[in-house]
């Protein structure tokens, strides 16, 4: 399938990129980031205009996420339970509701590129749990830009060679991930310090 779907990238453009990073927003298997990987190279050779390419990508993520926090909001703990019949689906809608406890618009955040196997199940978590739209749209939207960006901007750089900017990908995620960890204790360091001060 993956590879009668790439094949199509040429035909369908923009159409197929957003169609997929919808699909995929919606836990469906449809492998997004292959598709943005490639798309960025056809962007490089000139096929597709880059920023189109992004733009594209961004509005299908996006308007998974909202789907998804829709039918959350809408069919609440009913909806939940219906998807908890299915054990690898259950453990994780737990992983998810975990994480938003933990981290709340953090959670929606990092689910968007670097947990993103969580996010769909997060979208649903956000909704039932009636997590702010706003909060959950601005946090959203700004995980997707990261996701969408980097692999169309990768595919875009690495031209045809898919293999490698995959593999870059993967350290590129690696880089981001400990970034907005040592950005996290560093703030947690600066407010445990001046809370030390105050006492």
């Amino acid at each position: 399938m993956t590879e009668a779907l790439l094949a199509l990238i040429p035909a369908w453009g923009l159409w197929l990129v957003a169609g997929v990073t919808l699909a995929s927003c919606l836990a469906l298997p449809f492998p997004a980031s292959l598709v943005m990987l490639t798309a960025g190279g056809f962007a490089a050779a000139g096929d597709l205009v880059l920023w189109q390419t992004v733009a594209a990508a961004l509005a299908g993520a996006v308007a998974g996420d909202q789907i998804g926090y829709a039918l959350g909001r809408a069919g609440g703990g009913r909806l939940l339970a219906l998807v908890r019949r299915d054990a690898t689906r259950a453990l994780a809608l737990d992983r998810a509701a975990a994480m938003m406890a933990a981290r709340g618009g953090m959670a929606v955040f990092l689910t968007r590129w670097l947990f993103s196997p969580l996010g769909p199940w997060v979208n649903l978590t956000a909704g039932s749990l009636g997590f702010g739209w706003a909060r959950f749209t601005l946090w959203g939207v700004a995980g997707e830009a990261v996701w969408t960006g980097l692999y169309t901007g990768l595919g875009h750089v690495f031209g045809g060679n898919i293999a490698a900017a995959s593999a870059l990908a993967g350290s590129a995620l690696g880089v981001l991930a400990a970034g907005v960890v040592a950005l996290g204790l560093g703030l947690w360091l600066r407010a445990a310090i001046r809370a030390d001060r105050r006492r």
